[in-house]
C-alpha cells in the first residue's frame, strides 16, 4: 500500500513539473531574450530609389488630433481633405453598411482620378471588426501624413508619383458606433449590425462558407473586381503581429475561431451581455492554450514573399519585431518570432478577407494586428501612431518589388484578362484592361506562364534583383480559328488541398502537427 502511495506521489510531482514547464514554454518564459539590433540594422530590405527615405522626425500630424473619430467626424475629415487637396486625393464610396453608412475610400496619388498606366494600386482597410479601433485612427493619420508631405518629403513624393494608394479607414462603421473605448476584449461592436463577423464572410479556398454574404462584404468583392490591387493590408487589434496567408487549412475544425474567445452569434445590433460575455472570455483562456498544441502552418505558394512583406512591416514598427506576448492575454499569450506569423498556425479561420484577396484576385494581403488592447483609450493614440507610421509607409513601397510588365499581341495591342502564373507557384493573377501586370517576388530566377483565350500559351524566363523591379513585355500569338478548341486556359488557382484523414489517423496527424509547432 505504501509503495502504491509512493508511486502516486512521484507521478503527481512529475506531472506538476512537466505541466509548469509546458506552460512556461507556451508563454515564452523560457525563451532567452534576443539582443536588440541597432535601429539602422533593423530596416527590412525594400526597393526604393536610394536617395529617397521617409522623414519621420516631424510626423506627429497634430492637426488631425489624437482622439477617436466617429462616423460623422470621419466623413467630415475625408471630405475636407478631398476638397483641400484635389490635386492628390479623390474621395469615393464603394457602398454602404447595413445601416446605410458610407464605406469611404480616399485615393492618395499624383493621379487620384484616373489610373496611371504601369503604376500599381495598393490599399489599406481598417476597422473590419468595429471594436478594433486603432487601425481606423492610424489610417486617418496616414492620410494626413501623405497629403502634407507630398512635394516636401522625397520618399512620399516618389511613392505617390508612382503608386495609387487607396485608404479605407472603416469597413464596419456600424460596429464602431456601438463599441466602447477602453474595452480591450469582448465582442461589443465586433460584428456588423446584422450580427455577422465580416472577416468570416468571404468565399474560402479550403472549405465551403455557407454564411450569408453581407452588404459590406459584397461591396469589397465588387471593389476588387473593378481595381487590380497588387498589395494590401487589413488592420486589426487584439494582438501585436503581422500575419500572412494562408489563414485557413483543410484540417481546421472550426471556421469561426476568435482570437480572444468564442462569442455567441446573435442577429440584430452588435451586443454586449455583462453576465454572459465574461463567462465566454474565461472559457477562451483554456481554448487559446489548447489551440497552440494543434495548429500547424498552412503555407502558400508565395510563402517566401509573404513572410518578407510581414517582416518589412514588423521590423519598421516600433515594437512588433520584438515578438513579445501581450501581457493582457494571460496564460494563452503567444510569442511571435520576428513579430510575424502564418495565419493558420496562429489560428485557422474560414471565410477570411486575406485569403480571398490572395487566391481570387492575386493580391498579396497581410493582416496587421496593431495593439494588444482592441479599443485602447485615446490618450495612447499618439504612441500607436509613432509605432506604425514608418511601417505603414514602407510597406506600400514593396509594391515596386519583383516583376511588372505588359502582355500584348503581335500588333502591340494590350491583352486584357490574360492569366499569369509564376511557374511552381500555383496562384494566378490577371492583366488589367491595359495589359498590365505586377507580381511581388524575392530576388531569384523565375519563369512566367501566360495564358489567354484565343492565344497560344507562352512561358518567359526572367530574373528579379534586390535593387529594382524587373520589367518585361510578353508577346502572345493568336491561335487560328480552326485550332482554338484545342487551347483552353487553365484555372488561375489549383483545387484546394485535401483534408487530413479522419478518425484515428487524422487525430494522429493533428497531434504530431501540434507538437511539431510547439517544440520546433
Amino acid at each position: 500500500m505504501r509503495t502504491a502511495k509512493w508511486y502516486m506521489c512521484v507521478f503527481l510531482v512529475a506531472f506538476l513539473y512537466f505541466y509548469v514547464m509546458l506552460i512556461k514554454q507556451v508563454r515564452g518564459a523560457e525563451v532567452p531574450p534576443r539582443p536588440l539590433l541597432p535601429a539602422e540594422d533593423r530596416q527590412a530590405p525594400a526597393y526604393e530609389p536610394p536617395q529617397f527615405d521617409p522623414q519621420f522626425q516631424d510626423g506627429e500630424t497634430d492637426s488631425v488630433g489624437f482622439s477617436y473619430h466617429n462616423y460623422d467626424q470621419l466623413t467630415a475629415y475625408m471630405r475636407k481633405v478631398a476638397a483641400e487637396r484635389p490635386d492628390i486625393t479623390a474621395l469615393y464610396s464603394i457602398g454602404t453598411s447595413v445601416q446605410g453608412r458610407e464605406l469611404w475610400v480616399l485615393v492618395v496619388s499624383a493621379s487620384p482620378y484616373e489610373h496611371m498606366i504601369g503604376k500599381p494600386n495598393v490599399k489599406y482597410v481598417g476597422n473590419i471588426h468595429g471594436n478594433e479601433a486603432i487601425g481606423r485612427e492610424v489610417l486617418i493619420h496616414l492620410i494626413e501624413y501623405l497629403t502634407t508631405r507630398y512635394n516636401t518629403d522625397p520618399y512620399v513624393s516618389w511613392l505617390l508619383d508612382n503608386t495609387r494608394v487607396h485608404i479605407m479607414p472603416s469597413m464596419n462603421p456600424d460596429g464602431f458606433e456601438v463599441s466602447r473605448e477602453g474595452s480591450c476584449q469582448g465582442g461589443q461592436g465586433r460584428f456588423n449590425s446584422n450580427g455577422f463577423d465580416l472577416n468570416r464572410n468571404f468565399p474560402d479556398y479550403f472549405k465551403t462558407n455557407n454564411k450569408k454574404s453581407q452588404v459590406e462584404t459584397e461591396a469589397i468583392k465588387e471593389w476588387l473586381n473593378k481595381i487590380q490591387f497588387v498589395l494590401s493590408a487589413q488592420l486589426h487589434g487584439g494582438a501585436l503581429v503581422a500575419s500572412y496567408p494562408f489563414d485557413n487549412t483543410p484540417n481546421a475544425d472550426d471556421g469561426n475561431s476568435v482570437r480572444d474567445s468564442p462569442v455567441p452569434q446573435r442577429t440584430g445590433r452588435a451586443w454586449y451581455d455583462p453576465v454572459v460575455q465574461p463567462v465566454w472570455n474565461a472559457l477562451g483562456e483554456p481554448i487559446r492554450v489548447i489551440r497552440q498544441f494543434r495548429t500547424t502552418e498552412s503555407r502558400s505558394p508565395d510563402d517566401d514573399t509573404l513572410r518578407h512583406l510581414a517582416k518589412v512591416y514588423s521590423y519598421n514598427h516600433g515594437q512588433m519585431y520584438k515578438g513579445e506576448p501581450c501581457a493582457n492575454k494571460g496564460l494563452g499569450a503567444e510569442r511571435f518570432p520576428d513579430g510575424i506569423t502564418n495565419g493558420a498556425k496562429w489560428y485557422p479561420l474560414t471565410g477570411g478577407m486575406g485569403d480571398y484577396n490572395y487566391v481570387w484576385h492575386g493580391c498579396m494581403e497581410l493582416t496587421l494586428e496593431l495593439s494588444c488592447c482592441k479599443y485602447p483609450e485615446a490618450r495612447q493614440l499618439r504612441s500607436f501612431w509613432r509605432d506604425n507610421r514608418k511601417a505603414l509607409v514602407k510597406l506600400l513601397g514593396e509594391a515596386h518589388r519583383g516583376v511588372r510588365g505588359y502582355v500584348v499581341d503581335i500588333n502591340n495591342n494590350p491583352i486584357e484578362g490574360a492569366g499569369l502564373k509564376v511557374k511552381g507557384r500555383n496562384i494566378g493573377f490577371q492583366t488589367t484592361q491595359h495589359g498590365e501586370f505586377w507580381r511581388i517576388l524575392r530576388p531569384g530566377n523565375y519563369v512566367m506562364e501566360v495564358f489567354a483565350e484565343g492565344y497560344y500559351p507562352r512561358e518567359q524566363a526572367f530574373s528579379v534583383s534586390e535593387e529594382r523591379p524587373t520589367e518585361i513585355s510578353i508577346l502572345l500569338e493568336r491561335v487560328p480559328e480552326v485550332n482554338r478548341h484545342d487551347f483552353t486556359p487553365p484555372p488561375l488557382a489549383p483545387p484546394p488541398p485535401t483534408a487530413a484523414p479522419s478518425g484515428l489517423s487524422g487525430l494522429w496527424t493533428r497531434l504530431t502537427g501540434g507538437f511539431q509547432s510547439l517544440f520546433g
